[in-house]
């Protein structure tokens, strides 16, 4: 039996608002979640979802992997219980940094001759998120954290999908978080020179300076196709393939030419089984970089070839910020619920065209896919700090 990892429930906390819903609607209405150049979860009050003693135990970071994650396990029908031996569910849960915000609160408190939490350690911990899942859920699968920078929450699902393939598991709750909105991170982004000095993100535009910082969370429940066919779930979408490379190249810039991300992109196709013709659309990682987003474009030209110039390609960082470690998943979910409706959202903000950058960025507002005689198909794109490319090709549900 050939096992197929498919989607039964979403989960979102992003600038946009809070619900996976939300993240797709405003986005795809060429809404912004950027405000003062930080996009922040204003909406978000981790006591929706958590009692305030558990909020005092957990990192923003954790919670908002918490509020994805129970949007995401109430979408898939589980708030009655695990329809799985808890053995057979893991949860896969990436981020880029983890508990920033509580080491730095601890070492604020330490520098002035305050207390160290004893809670620190835990708060801090990369692998924090899945963890308190887990527990909440009673999910007695293999657990941990993936940390791969601003592709860690693509690299998750990844992970999951390959979990399930190989018979280890029957599902797994995955996806990404991240709350690094703090003075140190936002000091040190700055100092490397790569956040936006306008507070603008508007990806592939000629005018772009960098990104902008912002947080949130993506949580999603995977399952085996045929079992959750079996219980009758709702499917949402289907995984196809997965691939995944290095640059090898340089700790924070892309190669110019690209290869390792269009090598990761042709993974992603050949796993599915798939040819750049069956493309329809195209999530980017889409920073608003110069060096990201043109290397980026470079790199989806030689990937599809042909096929790339009549591709829409979008960027969902042009409306909510980089989200780093959790980038990857809510990206995902915002590809997969616009491939249900059909649409490719814009690129907000996009107006001028740089020399070279010459593919549909969809500017304005979003627009109806190709109509095919099968469910849309779509890459979505996660490239890292360190080269780490990571590239999912989901299928809406028929």
């Amino acid at each position: 039996m050939t096992r197929r990892a498919v989607v039964t429930g979403v989960g979102a906390v992003t600038p946009l608002g809070v619900g996976a819903r939300t993240l797709h609607e405003r986005w795809s209405a060429g809404n912004s979640g950027i405000v003062d150049g930080r996009g922040a979860c204003d909406d978000f009050d981790p006591r929706a979802t958590m009692s305030t003693k558990e909020a005092r135990r957990a990192d923003r970071f954790t919670q908002l992997a918490v509020a994805a994650g129970a949007e995401a396990i109430a979408d898939a029908g589980w708030e009655d219980g695990l329809p799985y031996d808890a053995l057979q569910v893991a949860c896969i849960i990436g981020t880029g940094i983890g508990g920033l915000g509580s080491l730095e609160s601890n070492v604020v408190s330490q520098h002035d001759g305050g207390r160290v939490s004893p809670l620190a350690i835990p708060l801090l911990m990369g692998n924090a998120a899945p963890a308190a899942l887990s527990m909440r859920y009673g999910l007695r699968g293999p657990s941990y954290g993936v940390i791969s920078a601003c592709s860690a929450g693509a690299h998750a699902i990844g992970t999951a999908v390959r979990a399930i393939q190989s018979g280890d598991v029957d599902a797994v709750v995955t996806g990404g978080a991240e709350a690094t909105l703090t003075p140190f991170a936002t000091a040190a982004f700055e100092a490397m020179g790569a956040t936006s000095e306008s507070g603008i993100s508007r990806p592939f535009d000629a005018r772009r300076d960098g990104f902008v910082m912002g947080e949130g969370a993506a949580v999603l429940v995977l399952e085996e196709a045929e079992a959750a066919q079996a219980r009758g779930a709702p499917i949402l979408g289907e995984i196809l393939g997965y691939g995944a490379t290095s640059d090898a190249h340089h700790i924070t810039a892309p190669e110019a030419d690209g290869a390792g991300a269009a090598a990761a992109m042709r993974a992603a196709l050949a796993d599915a089984g798939l040819e750049p013709d069956d493309v329809d659309y195209v999530n980017a990682h889409g920073t608003s970089t110069p060096l990201n987003d043109r290397a980026e474009t470079v790199a989806i030209k030689a990937a599809l070839g042909e096929r790339a110039a009549a591709v829409p390609v979008s960027s969902t960082k042009s409306a909510i910020g980089h989200l780093l470690g959790a980038a990857g998943a809510v990206e995902f979910v915002a590809t997969l619920l616009a491939l249900r409706d059909g649409v490719a959202p814009p690129t907000v903000g996009w107006e001028e065209r740089e020399e070279g950058l010459d593919l549909d960025y969809v500017p304005g507002s979003a627009r109806p896919l190709e109509r095919r005689d099968r469910p849309a198909v779509a890459l979505s794109n996660s490239f890292g700090f360190g080269g780490h490319n990571a590239v999912l090709c989901v299928q809406a549900a028929g």
